[in-house]
């Protein structure tokens, strides 16, 4: 995705006024423009924060690749895990992308303005991207599960018609909400300097420049945001509940370890996504700290899209497999 960023003085302030709050709505027009403050306020911290970004980034595209082409190549992958695994690294690297650019730009140590077009676009995207990890992690809990409770009837349960089904599911239901969201928000009067103190168009910001609270809609907002990080909360909850107890009455300590180094990487990736997520999206617009809020947008945004193909493969024996198969290849090729 690519948004156009120009690099501008800000405008003052009005008199006795603060980022967000001004004496009337901003009309909307074709020159709008939206200022991210991102890490203004630490310009110190800057050239550091660069530098692990964009390390991060590279992380994200390189692994999540990697581990797409893995799945894609060897057979040996070709089950419902690597399958939801697959559609998670493109999600990654496609919710990265939609942030990471902008931020290195935003980095730069300027406030950086971005057209109303431009920050409504990363908004949906970045919410449609989000929306979609949090359903595919849960559909992915629900795999997990059907597979160590069932494992006689896995194959049956999951085949691969119904795998294609819960997948266009997570993605439809991801852009359904974020295209709901911005509607609602874009629909709304903004009041005052359009400053957004933080890196990107992110909708707790942005709900701070709304004309005196967003009422009736951002209570709706919030109900929005509650079922898509909430509801597959409790099924993963619900889930890895079932694994447990099927663990616990294992037998043999050798499949004990296999379930638990399977379905242990995945919580904890779920726990690092959503810990942060609801962090910043379950709390009144009001008490929402921009400060604190950018650094946990970071987490959620780039550093776990990062750690996700780490997570996914370091215990995992078959994907470590796959690549020494391809490495095996590769040198007796060249041979």
């Amino acid at each position: 995705m690519v948004l156009s960023v120009t690099t501008v003085s800000l405008p003052p302030l009005p008199p006795n006024s603060s980022p967000g709050v001004g004496p009337g709505p901003t009309n909307y027009s074709i020159g709008e423009r939206f200022f991210l403050l991102g890490f203004s306020d630490w310009p110190s911290l800057q050239p550091l924060l660069f530098a692990l970004m964009l390390f991060c980034y590279l992380l994200t595209l390189v692994g999540n690749s990697t581990l797409v082409f893995l799945a894609v190549r060897d057979p040996r992958l070709h089950a419902p895990m690597y399958y939801f695994l697959c559609h998670l690294a493109l999600v990654d690297v496609c919710f990265t992308t939609s942030v990471v650019p902008l931020l290195l730009v935003n980095l730069g140590g300027l406030a950086r303005a971005l057209s109303r077009a431009g920050c409504m676009t990363q908004l949906y995207l970045f919410l449609a991207l989000g929306s979609t990890e949090c359903v595919l992690l849960a559909v992915m809990a629900l795999d997990r599960s059907a597979a160590v409770c069932r494992p006689l009837h896995y194959t049956a349960l999951a085949s691969p018609r119904l795998c294609r089904a819960l997948a266009a599911a997570c993605w439809l239901s991801g852009f359904t909400n974020s295209l709901a969201q911005t509607i609602l928000l874009a629909t709304r009067q903004l009041c005052g300097p359009l400053r957004v103190d933080h890196f990107i168009c992110e909708l707790p910001a942005l709900l701070k420049l709304v004309c005196g609270g967003g009422g009736a809609v951002e209570r709706q907002m919030f109900a929005a945001r509650v079922v898509i990080l909430l509801v597959p909360s409790a099924v993963i909850l619900v889930s890895y509940g079932a694994v447990g107890r099927a663990v616990w009455k294992m037998k043999s300590q050798t499949g004990r370890k296999k379930a638990m180094a399977t379905c242990g990487s995945h919580l904890t990736a779920v726990c690092l996504f959503y810990g942060s997520a609801i962090f910043t999206y379950l709390q009144p617009t009001h008490s929402y700290s921009q400060g604190q809020g950018k650094f946990v947008s970071l987490f959620y945004t780039v550093v776990t899209p990062a750690l996700n193909p780490i997570i996914y493969t370091l215990r995992n024996k078959e994907v470590k497999g796959a690549a020494k198969r391809l490495l095996g290849r590769v040198e007796w090729r060249e041979r």
